[in-house]
């Protein structure tokens, strides 16, 4: 299995709350980040799905929390796509400080949602493959 694409992210002041660490809902948003940018690094851009008529979407998600984040803290954001044989698929993010300590894990279920017919795709694998690039920064 190859090494999962991952992204720098600094903590900036104001995703923080009133207890002075990263509010939850920042974790989701730099998930989300890191998905898109795996995207772009395999040569898929949201010009290219829209173009092809689909759409990425999350149906569940996941996140345990492991330890603090704090303004100026670096952390990674890392990305692993997970296939099945069904129209869904698993994507697995760690988020880490710089120096390796686990902050969260983040564990999703996506796929792609044909956007005239408001449905799931029948295989998504089949769109990553032919939109990438490099479709072995998808597992595929």
């Amino acid at each position: 299995m190859a090494e999962p694409f991952s992204v720098r992210i600094e903590v900036r002041g104001y995703e923080t709350d009133s207890q002075g660490h990263l509010n939850q809902s920042v974790y989701l948003q730099y998930a989300e980040h890191a998905r898109w940018s795996m995207l772009r690094h395999g040569g898929i851009d949201q010009r290219d799905l829209l173009e092809k008529g689909v759409g990425p979407v999350v149906l569940e998600t996941n996140i345990r929390y492991l330890g603090e984040l704090r303004a100026g803290d670096n952390v990674e954001v890392d990305c692993r796509f997970l296939w099945g044989e069904g129209k869904t698929f698993r994507i697995e993010q760690r988020i880490r400080k710089a120096d390796g300590t686990p902050s969260a894990e983040v564990a999703a279920v996506g796929g792609l949602l044909d956007l005239k017919e408001r449905k799931l795709v029948a295989d998504p694998r089949e769109y990553f493959r032919a939109l990438a690039a490099d479709a072995r920064a998808f597992g595929l």
